[in-house]
């Protein structure tokens, strides 16, 4: 895979790994907000990408923020298709107990981009057996 190309606000909201290896890259807030408490605010991050067709951006929320002080995406994970070009938004939910303070900079979350299988869809019937069957929720045990 090429780079992903970026248009930046500002350089210091480039994305960026902590880590060489590391398949989360950081995506940091352009501005400042608070969200309070059961409250969930649209945060910009400043950047806007050209993911290639044949892969997705997926955002994630950042483990520290969400086990520390209760912040994380509204949508749980994010969905960058490939043809999306605008400003990359972050919905952060609070669900701890005190306001959450968002400062310019700070990391709100992770992208990570992924290779996807785009198949059509082709509407059957009846669908081919398997050896789970229609065994959903619950169905493997405890």
């Amino acid at each position: 895979m090429d780079d992903i190309l970026i248009v930046a606000d500002s350089p210091e909201y480039l994305p960026e790994r902590q880590h060489p290896g590391d398949a989360g890259a950081d995506l940091k807030s352009n501005s400042a907000a608070d969200i309070f408490p059961g409250e969930t605010v649209t945060v910009s991050t400043g950047v806007k990408l050209a993911i290639p067709f044949g892969y997705v951006g997926l955002v994630f929320g950042r483990s520290g923020l969400a086990s520390r002080k209760g912040i994380r995406p509204a949508n749980c994970v994010g969905v960058i298709d490939s043809g999306y070009r605008d400003y990359i938004y972050v919905p952060l939910r609070n669900d701890g107990r005190d306001v959450y303070h968002v400062c310019q900079g700070d990391r709100i979350a992770q992208l990570v981009i992924i290779r996807v299988g785009l198949p059509g869809f082709l509407a059957v019937d009846v669908l081919p057996g398997s050896d789970r069957g229609e065994n959903g929720l619950g169905s493997t045990g405890a």
